[in-house]
């Protein structure tokens, strides 16, 4: 059975066909990878290193000889642990698509051996840098977005999370990014990706949203660029900006509540840790006030406070932002639930439009 060499377009196409492999290192797959591989390196990371050692100080015919050699030794090990990836998944299909670096030796070696295995493979051409080039070129093309703004503890994350339950087209970018979006953004202490991978995901999601909804727009929060440690990529963050604002005006008290319902529960060490974080923007009195009474049990006051830190941040980054906005409709709820919040601008959108 011949090895299919297939460009990354093409592997799209195949998506509910073939189970994808990254041949690479583990410390490449683990910074970033084509979303939805799995992991089958050839070599591992010191194996790797002592190739590229030869291949530079000494010539690329013996580093492909060691390489042979490693690569030897592993062949039944490889293919046992891809049945039972296989089994795993439950994957009934022995259709693979595998990819490397570049689509060079490291793919092309593992197309042989699965090839005469018995499998039917898809080579990819250009390996991973295929990925990425297109990737990048994701966020150059023109969306339709719905952004969902508001103050701080208006429960915007959880009406995207309703949202995408009810099939509508959404990106959840904080989700993607494993950030919440501020001080308090990460105290569950989920690493973040790395900002490649990041773009990654993002663009894998742009790309699936635009297939199955091609004439929708796609629901998306409101977020500063920066989301904790990784950075919206500028083209699709400048769409984010002039694209038409859905604004949720709820009360300060329901706000209030909101966050002392997600946040209050953590530990008072990682909350005084995320209060300090801010303590230059904050103030020194206002931070202090904060401490204490968090300290003092009083977690509602310590939220007040930071609450109305939040609003004021919040209208100084509007005012910034005036001149780049096209559209604000600002809607007015005395609800944080998720659920009725976005039935409501579903019915919003579709009556507008």
């Amino acid at each position: 059975m011949p090895i299919d060499k297939i460009n990354i377009n093409d592997f799209f196409l195949k998506l509910d066909k073939t189970i994808l492999f990254d041949v690479r290192s583990p410390s490449e797959y683990n910074y970033a990878h084509i979303p939805g591989a799995k992991s089958l390196p050839i070599f591992s990371d010191e194996e790797r290193k002592i190739i590229g050692t030869v291949y530079k100080k000494e010539s690329r015919e013996k580093a492909i000889k060691i390489g042979l050699e490693f690569f030897g030794k592993k062949t039944v090990h490889l293919i046992e642990n891809t049945e039972s990836i296989l089994l795993h998944n439950k994957f009934d299909l022995k259709e693979i698509s595998i990819y490397c670096w570049r689509g060079g030796m490291r793919s092309s070696s593992m197309a042989w051996l699965f090839d005469l295995y018995g499998f039917k493979v898809n080579l990819i051409i250009g390996g991973y840098k295929s990925y990425r080039t297109w990737a990048l070129q994701q966020f150059e093309n023109e969306y339709q977005l719905n952004i969902i703004s508001g103050y701080t503890g208006s429960n915007k994350t959880g009406i995207i999370q309703e949202l995408k339950k009810q099939n509508e087209p959404v990106i959840d970018l904080e989700k993607l990014a494993e950030h919440k979006g501020s001080a308090f953004g990460n105290l569950n202490l989920v690493p973040q990706p790395s900002q490649e991978y990041f773009e990654n995901l993002l663009a894998f999601d742009l790309f699936k949203l635009n297939l199955s909804y091609p004439k929708n727009s796609i629901w998306i929060e409101d977020e500063s660029q920066r989301i904790g440690q990784v950075n919206i990529p500028t083209p699709f963050f400048k769409l984010m900006r002039s694209s038409p604002i859905l604004f949720l005006t709820v009360p300060f008290e329901l706000r209030l509540n909101h966050i002392i319902e997600g946040y209050g529960k953590f530990e008072k060490e990682k909350l005084i840790n995320a209060i300090i974080r801010i303590k230059k923007k904050l103030g020194g009195l206002e931070t202090k006030q904060a401490i204490n009474f968090l300290l003092e049990n009083d977690i509602k006051s310590c939220f007040s406070e930071l609450l109305k830190y939040y609003d004021k941040q919040y209208l100084k980054g509007r005012a910034k932002r005036n001149n780049i906005e096209n559209e604000i409709t600002q809607l007015f709820y005395n609800t944080t639930q998720a659920h009725l919040n976005a039935e409501d601008l579903i019915k919003y959108v579709r009556k507008k439009t």
